[in-house]
């Protein structure tokens, strides 16, 4: 994978050095381990969804945190004896324990975490506060000023 040079966007953005952090965090992330594997699907503008593929998890091996942008899922499986894997002629199931971190946008929150036939399905819901919503703002307070096409012409 090759690097990426972001150096000629912070010179000219302002405010956006934490996506472009992400970005780099994320690229040196992606060269790491790829289990379990997972999707990751948007629902509607305002939901979306993580699935992972954890065949042989218990839900009591998973563990899903949520912190402020970050969605953390961590599964525990205690090690095998090697006397019980001698009874495999192949092992292609992977079950090792994993940790998966996911960056969450602002004011996504996750909603309901399920697990059924080997899928962990993460269901995550955006948020904005009513405060955080854009709102139209009027100019010359309040008072609507229309200019029709003719008085622009005689001015």
């Amino acid at each position: 994978m090759r690097a990426f040079d972001l150096t000629p966007y912070r010179r000219s953005t302002v405010g956006f050095d934490r996506l472009f952090d992400l970005i780099e965090n994320n690229a040196r992330l992606a060269q790491g381990d790829n289990y379990p594997p997972f999707n990751i699907e948007r629902l509607s503008e305002d939901r979306y969804r993580v699935t992972l593929a954890v065949a042989g998890f218990r839900p009591e091996e998973i563990d899903i945190t949520a912190q402020q942008n970050l969605l953390q899922v961590i599964g525990r499986k205690d090690e095998a004896p090697s006397a019980d894997r001698s009874k495999f002629l192949h092992v292609g199931i992977a079950n090792r324990s994993f940790e998966r971190r996911f960056e969450l946008a602002d004011f996504v929150r996750v909603e309901k975490a399920d697990l059924a036939d080997g899928l962990l399905i993460v269901e995550l819901v955006r948020e904005v506060p009513e405060a955080m919503k854009p709102k139209k703002i009027a100019v010359n307070g309040g008072q609507l000023v229309d200019i029709s096409i003719k008085d622009r012409n005689a001015a």
